[in-house]
């Protein structure tokens, strides 16, 4: 990626590069974000693992979209409704669910993450970003 400013001062989403579901949340993510608050890592990349384990996670076990923001991160639902408040549109609304208790929101996202690579499949490989957009990558 270009700048460490950049990094230092954005919001950075970790996701499984190899799941269909988070690479299409990705897209859906940059397609709304146009001030390009958001920039992603894989969590197979080097510097995504080095994050989780710097927050004291075990990088090999982690099955959750991360949020890093403001030197907090985020995860499961957490991070999504995080995320939903970053966007652009009447995206940010959806933010209303945190009112609902976590151990819901979790549990519905914890069954959506156990099941991802069933119902939307797995690639081989970590996304490629297009040049428009690679930008927006820590590799």
């Amino acid at each position: 990626m270009g700048s460490d400013h950049a990094i230092a001062t954005s919001s950075i989403i970790l996701f499984d590069g190899e799941c269909n579901l988070c690479n299409g949340y990705v897209q859906f993510i940059i397609k709304r974000d146009p001030q390009a608050k958001f920039h992603f890592a894989s969590l197979q990349s080097p510097w995504g693992k080095n994050v989780v384990t710097r927050y004291g996670r075990n990088a090999e076990a982690i099955s959750t979209v991360l949020l890093l923001k403001n030197d907090k991160l985020y995860d499961k639902s957490n991070a999504v409704l995080e995320i939903v408040r970053g966007l652009n549109w009447l995206w940010p609304m959806l933010y209303i669910f945190k009112i609902v208790p976590l151990f819901i929101r979790n549990g519905i996202y914890q069954w959506v993450a156990r099941n991802r690579y069933r119902w939307f499949g797995k690639r081989d490989e970590c996304m490629v970003p297009t040049a428009e957009i690679k930008s927006r990558f820590i590799e």
